[in-house]
């Protein structure tokens, strides 16, 4: 791992020791083993004091790191080589934002799709810093009705800042074709796993998060607005991110506890991208045993049930 966040300098230090330690073993042909496992020892200890005393703006600064596996590392981690992927939205391009298509998971064919960033410079300006245009959404609609036509499930990768916000977009009506997926995909028939893989962000997110199933990795967040745009808004700059990122109950913790999602699921220690393989594995896992329990109900009463549970958010009161 080469870029560490604020609070994890205490690990990174431990690492430039060991490596440190293995040359001087190397070079000198010195019996280190003793010293290295000692300072693995305190590697493991240093992770969980870290990792298990996050603040909600740490968690914040985890669901962004560099490092982080994005929708299509786990789309390609978690099926049998088989992921074909399908573009544009048949209307006007294809949105790099936002991917899609059939791959299969221990021989179950799935409809995949994602919001997609780049690991290098390059690569996010190619896909939009992952912030999806409308026809990203009109993309991500088309596959799902794809996927209904054929009978295939779907399972969503959330992982956005929020959708495109330019003049151009809401030109092409950025706000009804998140309006219409939101529409379309609760009274989809087939059974639809969304999981926020890193950020949840408004309206951005939920254009393909109206799901059966709701889950978030540990170490995302999930909310109408980012704390910097919380902050510039009530404080008029973004000094106060972390009180704001506070207020926000952002957290998947928070998140649970409201019962806005249905599941955590829970990351390597050290976060997702101290461990690739791990949390590709944990996901699969998580993926194939929601999808049994979904498949043993009736269309109808899923669709119901999916209605029902969004319907059941948040508090109304009648004057």
């Amino acid at each position: 791992m080469s870029n560490y966040l604020d609070f994890e300098k205490p690990i990174e230090e431990l690492y430039e020791q060991l490596e440190k330690t293995k040359q001087i073993g190397n070079k000198g042909k010195i019996d280190v083993n003793n010293l290295l496992t000692e300072i693995e020892e305190k590697i493991q200890v240093a992770k969980k004091q870290i990792y298990s005393n996050l603040t909600p703006w740490q968690r914040v600064q985890l669901s962004r790191h560099p490092d982080r596996p994005y929708s299509l590392d786990y789309i390609n981690a978690i099926t049998d080589n088989t992921f074909i992927e399908l573009h544009g939205d048949r209307n006007v391009k294809d949105d790099k934002a936002m991917i899609g298509g059939f791959g299969t998971v221990d021989g179950r064919t799935i409809m995949f799709v994602g919001q997609q960033k780049g690991h290098n410079t390059k690569s996010r300006q190619y896909r939009n810093f992952g912030m999806p245009n409308p026809e990203g959404y009109r993309k991500a609609l088309r596959l799902f009705k794809l996927a209904e036509k054929f009978n295939k499930p779907i399972v969503t990768f959330i992982d956005t800042p929020g959708a495109y916000p330019g003049l151009e977009a809401e030109e092409r009506g950025q706000g009804e074709a998140i309006a219409r997926n939101l529409y379309e995909m609760s009274i989809l028939k087939v059974p639809v796993i969304c999981i926020i893989i890193g950020e949840g962000a408004s309206g951005g997110a939920l254009g393909i998060g109206v799901g059966d199933k709701v889950m978030m990795l540990e170490n995302t967040w999930y909310s109408v607005i980012s704390p910097e745009s919380c902050s510039s808004i009530l404080w008029r700059n973004w000094d106060n991110k972390e009180k704001a990122a506070n207020a926000l109950k952002l957290t998947a913790n928070d998140m649970l506890d409201l019962k806005l999602i249905d599941g955590i699921i829970k990351e390597p220690a050290g976060s997702a991208h101290s461990n690739p393989e791990e949390i590709f594995a944990t996901v699969k896992k998580e993926i194939n045993v929601q999808l049994g329990a979904l498949l043993t109900v009736s269309d109808a009463d899923r669709v119901n049930n999916r209605i029902d549970k969004f319907c059941s958010m948040g508090v109304v009161r009648k004057n």
